[in-house]
């Protein structure tokens, strides 16, 4: 049983992240916990975790947590056994096996005669063999680290295992394997995840955001389902409240007219009866004085629903305002744009694929590029390019344009501020007015116009690669995404996808997110051979 009681968190900058949240999972629950980029749910996965201290209130589980996080960093300077924790535990066993039986390598074996057994098994599992547990943990990809801590779930045998982006660095291969583990484990789960098929595979969703946490029971898709009736009926809020507005705005302007029409009657009839000029001045004052009234209790009315109107407004969701907006006047349906025939590619004399490759790519397709981590699939996105050439067989390649979104979002120019790098696109010489509407548009507000590309996140830098795609106009030939969904939340993979669906041209997309290469109408795979 996992207890979340009124739990707080407060940056050290005295920034408050969240407040009050309270969440109760019972074993052996499979939990997903989803919110916005910045609402909070590494944070608490880390103080569930024991990683960190909430501000305030109470955390309680009744099994320690295991904790596999999405960045690996802090454990570069470390082995495979000391990030995993078992370092101690098999210096204990080799020692006790030697002879050396103290009572401390007896303490902290703790009677865990099998944990060498377990480690192989587990690696091997993770599709680790051989690897050595002493090997430093800097000398891994982000794929062998997460599988080292994915494997540390069948070393300590938790009841609680909490996941940060577990997919983010795993192959298609990998996926697989942690996709088996979520269907077949009987631990208790709480996971952070952009993946929707993961998500589909648990039983509950968390929602993080500045209400705090809502509980919806059921898998992703029934939450999304959820969320867009609620979004159904916000727009019909969203209207209703635009209709009293409306409605309010016409009774003040009747009421107005009404009121000039009584006070113009009342002159014209005091001027022909002769009224004194000093009591014509003091009825004049009190036509005022009931004007300015009358005007104040309307004002406040209206003002009252136009408060209510942009709290409901600022509840609607922001994918539905982002779209490329290209002319695609250009994009000639069915052109080839590029042919492959019998490439290969070398490194050192040696070929990259063990089959050469033969392929074309026409006008208007969706393709999907494929292939385990290391199968060269940066490198036929150069050749696409241009930017290499192959080593054998030819390869023809239109003269088109393409825009190469990559996994560093090498399109933004960490130099310039938010604004300067939307104007490094405006070819068409948009006015300022015109690059900030379109700006704002992708969620970019005055407070980020002079803000460093550096101090982006990678869903910003993300939004900001495709508002500048849009301030371009004319839609390229090509776009190429590399990875775009890792690191990204939901949020922003729901924008992406709705802007991807917008083209019209020719898309290319590696990607291990088989849920997102669904949403995009993928209809082709071209599959990379295993590299020699």
């Amino acid at each position: 049983m996992l207890t979340l009681q009124n739990v707080s968190y407060t940056h050290p900058n005295k920034e408050l992240l969240f407040d009050n949240i309270n969440l109760s999972l019972s074993r052996p629950g499979k939990a997903a916990l989803v919110g916005n980029n910045g609402a909070g749910k590494s944070t608490l996965l880390k103080i569930i975790a024991g990683a960190l201290h909430p501000s305030s209130g109470q955390v309680r589980a009744d099994a320690k947590p295991y904790f596999v996080p999405q960045v690996f960093g802090q454990f570069n300077g470390l082995t495979v056994a000391q990030a995993l924790q078992i370092e101690d535990k098999l210096r204990s066993l080799r020692e006790i096996l030697e002879g050396n039986v103290t009572e401390e390598n007896l303490a902290l074996l703790n009677d865990d005669w099998t944990i060498e057994e377990r480690c192989q098994q587990a690696l091997s599992h993770w599709q680790l063999e051989g690897l050595d547990l002493a090997q430093q943990m800097q000398s891994l990809s982000g794929g062998q680290k997460t599988r080292v801590f994915l494997a540390g779930i069948a070393i300590h045998q938790p009841n609680l295992v909490l996941l940060d982006e577990p997919s983010n660095h795993l192959d298609t291969a990998g996926r697989q394997l942690l996709y088996g583990y979520m269907q077949s484990t009987s631990n208790t789960l709480l996971v952070v995840s952009h993946d929707r098929k993961l998500l589909n595979l648990l039983d509950m969703v968390f929602e993080l955001s500045k209400r705090g946490i809502t509980g919806y029971g059921g898998n992703y898709d029934f939450y999304r389902e959820q969320k867009q009736i609620e979004g159904q009926a916000l727009q019909e809020d969203v209207k209703s409240k635009e209709k009293a507005l409306r409605k309010a705005r016409e009774v003040e302007r009747d009421a107005l007219e009404r009121q000039h029409k009584l006070d113009a009657r009342g002159k014209k009839k005091q001027a022909k009866a002769g009224v004194p000029k000093i009591v014509m001045n003091t009825l004049r004052n009190s036509a005022e004085n009931s004007t300015s009234k009358l005007k104040g209790v309307h004002a406040e009315k209206t003002g009252a629903i136009t408060q209510e109107l942009q709290a409901l407004r600022n509840e609607l969701p922001d994918q539905d305002k982002m779209k490329f907006g290209f002319d695609h006047a250009a994009l000639h349906k069915g052109k080839i744009l590029v042919k492959a025939t019998e490439i290969n590619y070398g490194y050192e004399g040696l070929p990259l694929w063990r089959s050469p490759l033969s392929f074309q790519i026409t006008s208007g397709e969706r393709i999907a590029l494929k292939g385990l981590n290391g199968s060269g699939k940066t490198t036929l996105i150069k050749i696409i390019l241009g930017e290499h050439a192959p080593k054998a067989g030819s390869i023809y390649r239109a003269d088109l344009a393409a825009v190469y979104i990559d996994q560093d979002y090498s399109l933004i120019d960490n130099r310039l501020t938010v604004y300067a790098q939307a104007q490094q696109f405006n070819y068409s010489a948009l006015q300022e007015h015109e690059v900030k509407i379109r700006l704002d548009r992708f969620l970019f507000s005055k407070d980020d116009w002079d803000k460093p590309c550096s101090a982006l996140s990678g869903g910003e830098k993300m939004r900001l690669s495709l508002c500048c795609l849009t301030i371009r106009n004319h839609a390229p030939d090509v776009i190429i995404l590399d990875e775009p969904t890792n690191n990204l939340d939901i949020q922003n993979i729901e924008i992406l996808t709705a802007a991807v669906n917008a083209y019209q041209g020719t898309l290319l997309v590696v990607s291990h997110d088989q849920y997102f290469l669904e949403q995009i109408n993928i209809e082709r795979t071209i599959e990379l051979s295993q590299p020699l």
